[in-house]
């Protein structure tokens, strides 16, 4: 890599086990915050008081991001092949705020403070507070900093699904990124007497006898202990109840037992919990758990063998909404549709350090260079990754112009050529809730035609909006200098989302809601773009102008966008896309609408 920017003011601070010398062209930052800790536990002793990681979490979301080339990757040979992060020639800063004897907010802001301090070009935050007012969370009032700065920063959005209004980090400066499945599977083979073969997910590191046959039976429930102990020498099949804690339960007891090896029939995002099983363990969905116990039930002898660590790519239906990934309305800020948009986030390969347990069979730890890991933190690290590239094409790019980018250019449909569904929702079509507004698409974020463009100022408008006291702005902005001459809750966001909520309402009264919007055009410079709505039931919407008309790069035209329908809406949520294609079909620039009755209490 080329030398240091000069531009570039971090540092690399000695610590426990890290040494300044340890930084080079590629990790230039590294350090860490406790002060906050401390003053809360004087008397606490730090285990590892550097920047040096002890958990795993920021070496796999660090390199996820940034990681550079490096051949014959796996975990425990799945997922083979040549690993890299997003933005491989980027370079690398840490800043470390999260201690395993605890966590304190003047320390994380401290850290984000310092990181833009030094000068970093983009946040990746793969942490979150609990659903807080704005003022009283420390990822806003730190990152409010940030956007000042021009630095993108990206978030997670929580990992408290699938049930609405459990998202985390609903700020409307930062982009907050849900998790999606990608179209490769780490698996394992279920061959039956009959020639039959099943794939399910599996991460078992161990070895495995793949070429024995043995005795397969189904249990049912796996919730008689008695039962499983009689049972040796045998592939063990349980049934989820979907009862609470029943995989869990059901894992447990088999893993007790002592078996061969269990199969697990369920469709609960329980399973990614218990993956990386101590004992040969696989799960698989119901229809191929239906043909599974078919076989056992008509077969005198039934017989199996298992085929540990084997990878599938192509998986189909792919992306998929992951059950667990938080979901919208915002808490902190209803008026601004959350999540922004979906990425990867299930079984992320990404680099590990090598001194920390990756797996464990029976009671052995094992080491691995790499592990799969799954959450809304792994997506968060895509999205920002993607952000570095965006801004070393576009270097004057606000974080909006970036995020507006990214969101009007994602997919909505798989590759199946269907839309996207949602595990949590029992494969039904994704909402912009869950996914908002839809899997991120980095080849296409780089020609986004039009963008959605905001400045500090109109963030400051939405606080005012908010009806936040000027002691409560101040605590963000960190000035007392406000300007709330126009208070507005409508930014300009590349999403919409009205409620229709009036609980009181009488019996077919109706509403009139309207989003003033500005597009820039950063494509072509004498185009025409002309708007298209998805129908949304029960509901009237209308765009004014339909047509906008650029004769120059970077000018601006503005729109109305409203949404006509019942004060209280029947549904709890009705979505649909308003797209803006120009004549030549070049671009088609796509914003989610929501209309929800759903009602935030504070």
């Amino acid at each position: 890599m080329s030398d240091v920017p000069p531009r570039w003011k971090g540092e690399c601070e000695s610590g426990t086990q890290f040494n300044s010398s340890m930084c080079n062209k590629k990790l230039i930052g590294a350090r860490f915050f406790n002060k906050g800790l401390i003053a809360h536990k004087p008397n606490i002793t730090i285990s590892m008081n550097s920047t040096r990681d002890t958990e795993g979490h920021g070496t796999h979301t660090s390199t996820t991001a940034a990681g550079t080339y490096v051949k014959d990757a796996s975990y425990f040979g799945y997922a083979p092949g040549t690993a890299r992060g997003i933005a491989p020639m980027a370079r690398v800063a840490m800043y470390k705020a999260i201690w395993e004897e605890g966590s304190y907010t003047t320390d994380v802001i401290a850290a984000i403070d310092q990181a833009i301090t030094d000068g970093v070009d983009v946040l990746s935050l793969s942490l979150s507070w609990s659903q807080v007012e704005l003022y009283e969370d420390p990822v806003a009032i730190a990152t409010f900093a940030a956007i000042e700065k021009n630095i993108f920063v990206s978030t997670s959005a929580g990992n408290d699904g699938p049930n609405v209004e459990t998202l985390n980090n609903g700020i409307p400066w930062v982009i907050t990124v849900a998790a999606g499945t990608m179209d490769r599977d780490c698996s394992a083979a279920l061959s039956l007497g009959n020639k039959v073969s099943v794939n399910g997910l599996a991460q078992y590191a161990g070895n495995f006898s793949s070429s024995t046959e043995f005795p397969i039976v189904f249990i049912d429930k796996c919730d008689d202990t008695t039962e499983l102990e009689t049972i040796k020498h045998k592939i063990i099949v349980c049934q989820d109840p979907y009862t609470e804690d029943s995989l869990n339960d059901q894992f447990n007891n088999i893993n007790l037992a002592g078996n061969v090896a269990g199969v697990f029939i369920s469709n609960s995002s329980d399973v990614y919990d218990h993956l990386k099983s101590s004992f040969p363990a696989i799960f698989l969905q119901e229809k191929d758990g239906a043909t599974v116990v078919d076989f056992i039930k008509t077969n005198t002898d039934p017989k199996a063998s298992i085929v540990f660590k084997k990878t599938t790519i192509g998986v189909e239906p792919s992306p998929k909404v992951t059950s667990y990934t938080s979901r919208g309305p915002s808490y902190s800020c209803p008026s601004v549709l959350k999540p922004d948009i979906m990425a990867p986030g299930d079984s992320v390969l990404a680099a590990w350090p090598p001194n920390l347990e990756a797996a464990s069979v029976n009671d052995d730890l094992m080491y691995s260079k790499f592990n799969l890991l799954w959450g809304t933190s792994m997506a968060c690290p895509h999205v920002s990754g993607i952000g570095a590239l965006l801004k070393a094409v576009y270097p004057h790019w606000s974080p909006a112009a970036i995020r507006s980018a990214l969101m009007t250019t994602s997919d909505q449909i798989d590759n199946t050529g269907s839309p996207i569904k949602d595990i949590g929702r029992n494969l039904q079509p994704a909402d912009p809730l869950a996914m908002g507004a839809g899997h991120v698409n980095p080849n296409k974020a780089l020609n986004p035609g039009l963008i959605y463009d905001a400045t500090v100022q109109d963030y400051i408008d939405l606080l005012c909006g908010l009806n936040f006291t000027q002691k409560q702005i101040k605590t963000i902005t960190r000035t007392s200098s406000n300007n709330c001459s126009n208070p507005s809750l409508d930014l300009n966001y590349p999403s919409f989302i009205a409620f229709f909520n009036d609980w009181f309402a009488e019996p077919n009264s109706t509403t009139m809601m309207e989003f003033r919007r500005t597009v820039t055009n950063v494509g072509d410079e004498r185009s025409t773009y002309r708007a298209n709505v998805t129908p949304l039931t029960g509901l009237k919407v209308t765009v004014e102008p339909d047509t906008l008309v650029f004769k120059t790069k970077y000018e601006k035209k503005s729109f109305k966008l409203r949404i006509e329908g019942p004060k209280q809406l029947a549904d709890a949520v009705v979505f649909g896309y308003l797209t803006w294609e120009d004549s030549g079909k070049k671009h088609v620039v796509t914003s989610p609408i929501v209309a929800t009755s759903y009602k935030i209490e504070k």
